[in-house]
């Protein structure tokens, strides 16, 4: 391709609304165009990388067993109303009527009507196992669309599925793609790790999520680099230390005039926040929950909510604390009553703890669970943080921004029972399929590969998604020996199977290499009258400072030999 000819304009100036590296590079470089928030057009640049991420994935997906298919985008919404998700993902699910006034949605994923599918054509256990998968537009109405591709309110995404008969089954299954992954982020360039996850509106026992190291992730993992524990924030569990073993004490009044925090509560008695406990208050499904925690930690409210079996959890108005009878700031469950409480584990690991009195500037000493308050629940609702201990060992934890790029579940059968989709095991018995999901954002990895490979002066592309794999700069083309070598040299790299971006422009050299630097392609290849001069041209990787003088003859030989150390294989982990 001549730049010359290729659709699509870089920009001098960075854009001035672009809040992330790769959404600000990929706008600069024209590869992509906003239609509207968290909607975009792709131009041939980005499209190109796009679909040779897209062929990678196919060809993992095959070898791992997988069939293609393509399912509609437009659905009855009485799908989702069967599996209960259009009350679970609410507002973020696209809904509309047709001609005849029946609801339909756009589906932001396809579990739903796949299951349908393979219900009308499973009817016994030698139909069993299987694997589906496609690469679909999904829709999903985020309330915050924001930083470029990487949440947005229409995507692709390729999405698979198992079907199985029983859990050993599944744990096959679930474990080829685990490997596919791995190997489609490796071939990729992509240096993803898997931490576990929480299955999210999805559901399932068991996720893991795919995610790219980078500052600018949306996501929080906890690492711990001693035994290899791995987790999302919202998942992730740590050892909370326990305190000091003190016999109960009797429970007492103090007077805290004016305190109203747990750090205000702690220097008035001169005490730890460990030794509190704090009051949060949530609305869950429309009911007023009371939650309490211990001083020291905070409410992970992924937790809470999947404790709850929440569609909707949110931190409660001081209007509808107040409604409940609540007094802010000297709240406790000691004596409380009609009010739904969930208190952390915690709890168990300490005794004789200052809690609110349940009236103002009062708090109360030595409260201890169970004698002096009791709780609809006791689970485990704490947020993991950077230098908590793991779960796994003594050593502690490191918080890590990341950004998720692939999911996979275990949904077992959340979705086959309420579907019916069941089928005849070898005597005879009817028995639920039993499924996995399986998901890759496709333009999230697109945007995920910038923002882990770049610098200040442009992308840097991972060889195996580049759009091309060469730019080729002739300098001066007002010199007919510089565009003659320069076509020749065009034309012996296509012959070879080389793709190349061929910058044939009047520009200054400037221009060209900044262009060619924030383009990002793996190799630079200038044509310039002081490099004819000794029969060579010169040829720079991205990533590389010092360029090489190669005889003209040796060019195509060169390339190949620079492209083939910058396909990576599978890397373990």
């Amino acid at each position: 391709m001549r730049v010359s000819k290729l659709f699509g304009k870089t920009l001098r100036d960075d854009p001035a609304d672009a809040e992330v590296a790769s959404h600000r590079l990929m706008l600069k470089a024209g590869m992509i165009h906003q239609a509207a928030a968290g909607i975009y057009s792709y131009l041939p640049l980005a499209w190109r990388s796009l679909r040779k991420i897209e062929q990678i994935i196919r060809e993992e997906m095959d070898v791992a067993g997988g069939q293609e298919v393509r399912l509609s985008a437009l659905q009855p919404r009485e799908l989702w109303d069967a599996s209960g998700r259009t009350e679970i993902l609410g507002p973020q699910l696209f809904q509309l009527e047709d001609r005849r006034d029946r609801p339909l949605v756009l589906a932001p994923t396809h579990e739903e009507l796949l299951l349908t599918m393979v219900k009308a054509n499973v009817h016994s256990y030698r139909d069993l196992p299987m694997i589906l998968y496609q690469i679909q537009t999904k829709f999903r109405d985020e309330p915050r669309p924001r930083a470029g591709l990487m949440r947005v309110r229409e995507f692709d995404m390729k999405d698979a599925y198992s079907f199985d008969i029983d859990e050993d089954g599944l744990d096959v299954a679930y474990q080829a793609m685990v490997r596919a992954y791995r190997k489609i982020y490796a071939r990729c360039g992509l240096d993803a790790i898997m931490v576990e996850a929480d299955s999210g509106a999805i559901g399932g026992k068991d996720s893991h999520e795919f995610v790219l190291l980078a500052d600018s992730g949306e996501d929080t993992v906890l690492l711990c680099e001693a035994c290899g524990y791995a987790a999302n924030a919202e998942r992730a569990a740590f050892t909370k230390p326990p305190l000091p073993e003190e016999e109960p004490l009797p429970l007492e009044e103090v007077h805290t005039p004016g305190v109203t925090t747990i750090d205000g509560l702690a220097e008035f008695l001169g005490i730890s926040a460990a030794k509190t406990f704090k009051a949060v208050f949530y609305m869950a499904d429309g009911e007023f929950v009371f939650v309490a925690i211990r001083g020291d930690l905070d409410v992970n409210e992924v937790k809470l909510r999947n404790a709850l079996a929440a569609s909707e959890l949110r931190l409660a108005t001081p209007a509808e604390v107040e409604s409940a009878g609540i007094v802010a700031g000297s709240a406790s469950p000691v004596g409380l009553s009609g009010v739904r409480t969930v208190v952390d584990d915690s709890v168990h690991l300490g005794s004789n703890f200052v809690v609110g009195a349940n009236r103002h500037d009062y708090h109360l000493r030595n409260a201890n669970y169970p004698r002096d308050f009791k709780a609809d629940m006791v689970a485990d609702i704490a947020l993991a943080e950077d230098g908590y201990i793991c779960p796994s060992c003594d050593s502690r934890l490191k918080a890590r921004r990341g950004i998720e790029v692939g999911h996979v579940f275990k949904l077992g059968t959340r979705y086959s029972e309420p579907f019916g989709a069941y089928f005849p095991d070898a005597d005879g018995n009817d028995r639920p399929i039993i499924m996995g999901c399986y998901g890759i954002g496709v333009g999230r990895m697109l945007a995920a590969a910038i923002e882990q490979h770049h610098d200040d002066k442009g992308i840097k592309f991972p060889a195996p998604i580049a759009p091309y794999h060469a730019s080729l700069v002739a300098l001066n083309v007002a010199d007919p020996e510089v565009v003659a070598c320069a076509e020749d040299v065009y034309a012996r790299l296509g012959e070879a199977g080389i793709e190349v971006l061929y910058d044939d422009r009047s520009e200054t050299a400037g221009v060209k290499f900044n262009d060619a630097d924030l383009l990002g392609l793996p190799l630079r290849i200038v044509v310039s009258a002081r490099n004819l001069a000794q029969d060579a041209v010169e040829v720079k990787g991205r990533s590389e400072s010092v360029a090489a003088a190669v005889p003209k003859a040796d060019i195509v030989d060169r390339v190949r030999e620079m492209l083939s150390g910058s396909y990576p294989q599978e890397a373990e982990r």
